[in-house]
């Protein structure tokens, strides 16, 4: 039976946007690879340390909630650990109080994000 996870990773800053997007995708693949589902992705975008790991003082934070089997988190986390990339890093297997948490999260993330496009489209056809 498949747990839902959230896992949340801080990549260093000197990557290039494509080198971050690379990073996402194999993490991403590598779920979906060990029949797990990516259910949400989120991208923080660059944020300040609140200290400095490995003399970096800012980072990339991106989320995944996902579904997979518990085995496959120590492999998700040992791929974490051997990625130069990633400064930090934190899955949390999420209970059926939290999953509705993060999906209420979604929905109103999508719902603000269709309000942000509805003036933009009006606008559009008014011109």
């Amino acid at each position: 039976m498949l747990k839902s996870y959230e896992t949340v990773f801080i990549a260093t800053s000197v990557l290039s946007d494509a080198q971050m997007k690379e990073a996402v995708a194999k993490y991403t693949s590598l779920i979906e690879k060990n029949g797990g589902e990516v259910v949400y992705e989120e991208d923080w975008g660059l944020k300040q340390l609140a200290y400095p790991i490995q003399h970096k003082t800012s980072g990339f934070y991106h989320l995944i909630e996902f579904k997979a089997q518990p085995e496959f988190i120590g492999k998700l986390e040992t791929q974490y650990r051997r990625d130069e990339r990633i400064l930090r890093y934190l899955t949390v297997a999420l209970d059926k109080n939290s999953a509705a948490y993060a999906e209420k999260r979604r929905n109103n993330k999508a719902k603000k994000a269709a309000e942000a496009e509805a003036p933009k489209a009006e606008e559009t056809v008014n011109e």
